[in-house]
């Protein structure tokens, strides 16, 4: 129910439509490290394998204007992967240095949640500009988000603030509002930890919906108050990160352990 993301200053074979997801402007990529659970596949609605560049190098797959690149490209969608530490290093590994971004404004890192290895090896071994906490408002999510929050700033990275996810349940007959994971958790974290709350996200069914048929809200139902609550924290991320060079080099690139 808790997650975090960071965020730094392609090609494949696309399924669906290329329209860009956010602003035509900026280039954005998408690099899923959950390794044993990777979602982006289905929430973009992507399948297929990366195909190998010149280089020798994977390029992501490309769908609503976003280069992404997952685990879940990488093996079939229902095996587990039940793989040991160093293997999941390895893997990880892959991921940051295998791929060929070509020219991006923005990376964002979805990772799982918790404090272990896989948030380690990335905080450690990329330069992440910041990284933003999400979690529902329950205690225990909460518990989780507040580690996470600490191991960020542990390696020096910026935490850019908090997201709430879950907020709050609109009945869609009565309009009657319930808080079923409770209220404002996040607000109250972000104040003990001196941070920022990005954004509320509610809990509602058209998210779900959208996910589960690889059609980001954003997209979808661009209109909608669900959307517009996506684009009002992608915006407070953006103000908070630092500005990109006017003249970013002609390709992304990590750089080597």
């Amino acid at each position: 129910m808790n997650s975090e993301e960071s965020i730094e200053n392609g090609r494949g074979k696309p399924k669906g439509r290329q329209e860009p997801l956010i602003s035509p402007s900026k280039a954005v990529g998408l690099l899923d490290v959950d390794v044993y659970g990777p979602s982006v596949p289905k929430m973009m609605n992507l399948k297929g394998n990366p195909e190998l560049s010149e280089s020798n190098l994977m390029r992501p797959l490309l769908n609503y204007g976003v280069a992404c690149m997952s685990m879940g490209f990488l093996v079939e969608e229902t095996a587990p992967v039940v793989w040991r530490g160093l293997m999941v290093m390895s893997a990880i590994e892959k991921l940051l240095r295998q791929v060929d971004w070509g020219q991006l404004d923005y990376l964002v890192v979805d990772m799982p949640p918790g404090t272990g290895d896989v948030q380690l090896s990335v905080s450690q071994n990329i330069p992440i500009s910041g990284a933003v906490i999400v979690s529902t408002p329950q205690d225990i999510a909460l518990m989780d988000a507040h580690k996470g929050a600490e191991m960020f700033r542990k390696v020096h990275v910026p935490v850019l603030g908090l997201v709430q996810n879950m907020s709050v349940f609109q009945c869609p007959k009565c309009r009657h509002k319930t808080h079923i994971f409770g209220a404002d958790g996040a607000r109250r974290l972000a104040r003990t930890l001196d941070l920022d709350v990005l954004g509320d996200v509610p809990l509602h069914l058209n998210i779900r919906e959208a996910s589960d048929t690889g059609q980001p809200i954003v997209f979808s139902q661009p209109e909608s108050d669900e959307a517009k609550a996506y684009l009002r924290i992608a915006a407070e991320v953006v103000k908070r990160l630092p500005s990109p060079p006017d003249h970013p080099p002609a390709s992304c690139s990590l750089p080597e352990a």
